[in-house]
């Protein structure tokens, strides 16, 4: 894959972003109840990334969306804690070193929006993803932290932005 970028989601992002977590799930056949996928703003990923202490990246490839990743407040939890959000690559992005890249600037915008901790839930069979976070630092939990509402994922993450 050439030519590609990291960069702040716009609004006109909103279709692609959204079709691409969709396609994610069914790619990989990730429940769709329980998860980001029934989150109410899906289709309107900027709006939502466009407030205090958020911010999401896509990942652009000759003028097609092929990834994305956010930060934004852990809901229910204190201040110094951010919630790692709707990492997805398809296929074509994947292996190639796009995701360590992309959780590198997620995790520096955590520190610079002051976070202190960044959280994360995935599923049990993302073994590559749980590779990435393992390897930048992430550790498991025990239980789940805030009030995603993602009750269909069961692996949740931790990780000490200082270190």
């Amino acid at each position: 894959m050439n030519n590609w970028v990291i960069r702040k989601i716009q609004k006109e992002d909103n279709p692609a972003v959204a079709q691409l977590i969709r396609d994610v799930f069914d790619e990989l056949n990730i429940p769709k109840v329980g998860t980001a996928y029934e989150d109410p703003y899906l289709d309107m990923m900027f709006e939502e990334y466009n407030k205090p202490r958020s911010v999401y990246y896509v990942v652009e490839s000759e003028g097609k969306i092929v990834g994305g990743a956010g930060v934004a407040p852990l809901a229910n939890e204190a201040v110094i804690y951010c919630e790692l959000q709707k990492m997805y690559f398809l296929p074509e992005t994947r292996g190639k070193g796009i995701g360590s890249q992309m959780m590198e600037q997620c995790l520096q915008s955590a520190r610079d929006f002051g976070y202190e901790k960044c959280y994360l839930e995935t599923m049990p069979f993302m073994h590559d993803a749980q590779k990435l976070y393992r390897k930048v630092g992430f550790e498991n939990i025990c239980s789940p932290m805030g009030s995603t509402g993602h009750t269909s994922c069961p692996v949740w993450m931790l990780k000490d932005l200082a270190l």
